[in-house]
């Protein structure tokens, strides 16, 4: 597998706030969107990568967005060169692992 050059990683309660957040995140920087994680009780993550002044630019847009349709994100974080490892739990979380159908 190619290594990641970042990842970044926007969190909040509810579908309809991390969709904004992933929509804004993939409008404002040359990023590619992972996926996304219901973690616990409504709480979504949406992971992207790319390189990693593109994934802060993309961060920073997904946490102004979802504070735009005023809440406030849980937690967000951009991590430079990710070890390899870290794939083994991202790529769970790839939008064709978790959606029934495909493009």
């Amino acid at each position: 597998m190619a290594r990641t050059e970042a990842l970044g990683l926007v969190e909040t309660f509810g579908i309809v706030f991390v969709i904004e957040a992933a929509d804004a995140m993939c409008k404002a920087a040359d990023v590619e969107l992972v996926g996304f994680e219901n973690t616990a009780s409504g709480y979504i993550s949406v992971l992207v990568e790319g390189d990693v002044g593109a994934c802060k630019t993309a961060v920073a847009a997904g946490v102004k967005a979802v504070q735009e349709m005023g809440t406030e994100p849980y937690s967000s974080v951009v991590i430079a060169r990710p070890h390899e490892d870290l794939q083994k739990i991202t790529r769970l979380y790839k939008l064709e692992n978790l959606l029934p159908y495909s493009d």
